[in-house]
């Protein structure tokens, strides 16, 4: 069979045997039934009216009271014009200003965390131009600035010893609410819930406690589960603010499908939010598929996708991306699996993004640099590095310490592969400079995986679209998705 693989800013075909299954998410197996568009402000309204565990936002906000809207960056997608951010805030705003909320009381804030400042021009794509006009001319957006200590507080550390420094803002509002989305991802399970306020609105400490090899290498994060380690920091984080605030955060998540449109929506505390969304989230995401393990699995990178333009080229994003195919589908694996990848993987670090990882990968050369982890010990070093600091805070550019969440995520595709194929690379040696081997086309990787790793009858799975989609992850036909 032809198929057709994402690669820089185009398709790679290839020619594969016809016993290779094809998965494509929503597609292979349907998301649950979104919400119509009519009934999407009457849901999410009947969601902020009738939240859980909390009271609602006409009974938490009165005349005077001073509101944070914490809404995710543009990495979490969804910028249609029924997009979950905009209608929720929209209606946010109207129940806040029915008890007499100001809009001068209102800032809406941005929680990119390590991740670059939105533009505004992003932001404006985020929000729409009603929202973003509104409340932008006044100075009441912005984006969270880590490294803004006069905008942020530090509340000491959690009984596991985690640091928990947070946005000044959002701890000295009355009312803070958190935006979110209830979509599959290989941190933690899920975005939204507590893992948004304990990543978009802290410091590099706080995330240097989860973020890390000594989490993301232990057994439970792999494959990707709602109960591992790195989890219950998040939700330790997330009620250590709420302790140290006084207040607990008012959350309004939606369910998404492939297509970032609203399957469902809840409201109310964080705790309650994560518990209600997992059960039907549980249903999109962990999506029970395989009858037999795979010992091939073959996808595409494009130059461009969620973490911005040259993620599939740059040497160290673009295996932070092939890891996450790990963490995603590593209950349908074999133990001998083979990953063939399409890229470019022509030398474009694209260091007006990231600055800092030219450098880390020419650490990682030399210096007795045997694996991945062995750079984690510098970051500490970069995450101080005042020019790098410089370009996240007035640039657009991520944190520095950002690139060691994606080394410790690199890592992980080298500890659970057998081999790594990158196909088509302008400039292999960046790609075996990461440990990877190089071929000029998916059928010769194919062909060397057979003699080297899998036999002449591998079993195959084909990821067509395994960035440009909301990715689920992958089980066995009788695996469970974990509560």
């Amino acid at each position: 069979m032809k198929l057709n693989f994402e690669y820089g800013h185009g398709i790679m075909s290839a020619e594969l045997p016809d016993t290779t299954d094809v998965f494509i998410p929503g597609e292979t197996v349907p998301d649950p039934p979104f919400i119509p568009i009519e009934k999407l402000e009457e849901e999410t309204l009947k969601s902020l009216r009738n939240p859980l565990g909390m009271p609602a936002l006409s009974e938490l906000a009165k005349q005077g009271s001073k509101v944070t809207i914490i809404f995710p960056d543009r990495v979490k997608g969804g910028e249609q014009e029924t997009a979950h951010r905009k209608i929720s805030i929209k209606l946010i705003l109207q129940e806040l200003y029915s008890v007499g909320v100001k809009k001068e009381d209102i800032l809406l804030i941005c929680s990119n965390g390590l991740h670059r400042k939105n533009t505004e021009k992003e932001i404006l794509g985020i929000l729409g131009p009603e929202l973003f006009y509104e409340f932008s001319t006044k100075g009441q957006i912005i984006n969270h600035d880590s490294e803004d200590y006069e905008n942020l507080i530090d509340l000491g550390k959690t009984a596991q010893g985690d640091p928990v420094i947070m946005n000044r803002f959002v701890y000295e509002s009355d009312v803070a609410i958190l935006i979110g989305h209830t979509q599959g991802n290989p941190y933690g399970g899920y975005s939204g819930g507590y893992k948004h306020c304990s990543t978009g609105i802290t410091h590099w400490k706080s995330i240097a406690s989860h973020h890390v090899p000594k989490v993301m290498h232990r057994p439970d994060f792999v494959p990707v589960s709602n109960k591992s380690l790195m989890r219950h920091k998040f939700d330790e984080i997330g009620m250590y603010m709420e302790e140290q605030m006084g207040k607990k955060f008012f959350c309004c998540d939606a369910i998404l499908d492939t297509k970032s449109r609203q399957i469902q929506i809840n409201s109310g505390a964080a705790a309650e939010v994560q518990r209600e969304s997992w059960k039907l989230g549980n249903v999109r995401t962990y999506v029970p598929f395989a009858d037999k393990k795979y010992d091939v699995i073959i996808f595409g990178a494009p130059q461009f996708f969620h973490y911005g333009d040259g993620m599939g080229t740059n040497p160290i994003m673009l295996m932070q991306a092939i890891s996450a195919q790990v963490v995603r589908h590593r209950r349908i694996m074999s133990d001998n699996c083979v990953f063939i990848c399409a890229s470019t993987c022509n030398g474009y670090f694209n260091e007006s993004l990231w600055p800092y990882t030219r450098e880390l990968y020419d650490l990682f050369q030399k210096d007795s640099m045997q694996t991945l982890p062995d750079l984690n010990r510098l970051g500490e070093y970069f995450a101080t590095n005042e020019e790098y600091i410089r370009k996240y805070r007035y640039a657009n550019a991520f944190h520095p310490f950002h690139g060691f969440s994606m080394i410790s995520s690199a890592h992980l595709a080298e500890k659970h592969t057998s081999a790594i194929y990158i196909v088509g690379a302008e400039m292999p040696g960046y790609a075996r400079g990461m440990g990877m081997k190089t071929r000029a086309t998916i059928e010769e990787a194919l062909e060397d995986a057979k003699r080297k790793f899998v036999g002449k009858n591998p079993n195959i799975l084909a990821l067509p679209l395994a960035f440009k989609t909301a990715a689920v992850h992958l089980m066995m036909k009788n695996d469970t998705a974990p509560l």
